[in-house]
């Protein structure tokens, strides 16, 4: 057995994909945190005890503490100044609050508009065909997937457009007309023809959006946001163009994109983001973490030096809630991944290894010193 890295076993752990060797690994880590009560360590302390607990597990000396493991290991951060944060065993009475008062995660929801205004819940529809509009055929397959297909013999020339939006706590996928996929993110929408014609593929987008797109040399396909278009050459990318956030962000993950405005234009390469801020025009590439900007479609919540605000919007739309800010709150720089698949108390524990405290009221989490 080699000794491994502790963050990416905690990591695992938290996602579940974590081998039996490694679950004995986190369940001893944990408890020896537990034991000294040592909640931050300096990168070369983290070393130094890493080889210490592997010798005691070469030793034997394992103990079981599965039941708070995984709490713990949903939360790892890495804070600025480099130390490493786990989560530790809360005072019973907070513990107890925030049970009876908790959040479920969000999960498959969203809304289809039909071009003649007719709503549709994708979450209640049923399998199997969904609507009929202009030569092409709606329908919602095994598993919640929305596709549009062409219908055989059918040759319409009238151009109808859908929208599939989701609510906060709601995500979606879908295939369009093209065959390109689309995953929306919460609080998102997408609007697009039931069929593309004429020389280009067009679609215009608010939230965030994840794209596969099929490459059609005869056919560009563009997407639109309130101050950007992107256009690709065969490519997967993902844009975050919320309005309460401070920038429209296109990140690269493969093949290559062109994006403009009015400002000008850029040319992205695989690992690139290019970022317009809300308050200036211009366009800035810059490399990026393209697992961390697509970490929301694989189940995880990924910070990269992010502040409390940052981090409770993306909580606010996931579980749906509003928040609320009392006192000074103060300022850190937090990193790191969470199950989205967490309830709402266990995400906020950052929160609490932070110094931060937190209560839930119903649909409102609020945050103070």
């Amino acid at each position: 057995m080699e000794r491994k890295d502790i963050k990416e076993i905690l990591l695992k752990v938290s996602t579940n994909t974590a081998t039996p060797e490694e679950e004995q690994i986190a369940k001893y880590w944990l408890h020896y945190f537990q034991e000294k009560n040592t909640p931050v360590l300096t990168p070369d302390e983290l070393e130094a005890e890493s080889e210490a607990i592997y010798q005691s597990l070469m030793a034997g000396k394992v103990k079981s503490l599965w039941p708070r493991i995984v709490a713990a290991a949903s939360i790892i951060l890495c804070l600025s100044f480099g130390g490493y944060f786990f989560l530790h065993k809360q005072p019973t009475q907070r513990i107890a609050q925030n049970k009876v008062q908790d959040i479920e995660p969000g999960g498959n929801k969203a809304i289809l508009t039909l071009s003649n205004g007719q709503k549709v819940s994708l979450t209640d529809a049923k399998n199997g065909n969904i609507a009929q509009q202009s030569g092409t055929q709606i329908t919602k397959a095994q598993n919640g997937q929305v596709v549009y297909l062409a219908t055989k013999g059918v040759n319409a020339t009238e151009v109808a457009y859908n929208t599939i939006s989701t609510p906060r706590g709601g995500e979606w996928k879908l295939t369009l007309p093209d065959g390109s996929h689309v995953w929306l993110n919460a609080a998102s929408s997408i609007i697009f023809p039931t069929a593309f014609r004429g020389n280009n593929r067009t679609v215009k987008i608010t939230g965030e959006v994840y794209f596969e797109v099929v490459h059609n040399a005869a056919k560009p396909f563009r997407v639109t946001t309130k101050d950007m278009a992107i256009e690709d050459i065969g490519t997967h990318f993902n844009i975050n163009a919320y309005n309460d956030e401070s920038s429209t962000r296109t990140t690269l993950i493969e093949g290559s994109v062109k994006v403009s405005n009015i400002t000008g234009s850029a040319t992205l390469m695989p690992g690139q983001q290019a970022v317009v801020a809300q308050n200036n025009n211009t366009i800035i590439v810059k490399q990026s973490d393209t697992d961390g900007a697509i970490a929301w479609k694989n189940g995880l919540f990924h910070f990269d030096r992010a502040d409390i605000q940052t981090v409770m919007r993306e909580f606010a739309r996931w579980y749906n809630v509003d928040v609320q800010y009392k006192g000074d709150i103060p300022v850190r720089a937090i990193s790191g991944n969470i199950n989205r698949n967490s309830k709402a108390s266990v995400a906020l524990q950052i929160l609490n290894i932070l110094n931060v405290h937190f209560q839930i009221q119903g649909k409102k989490i609020i945050i103070q010193p």
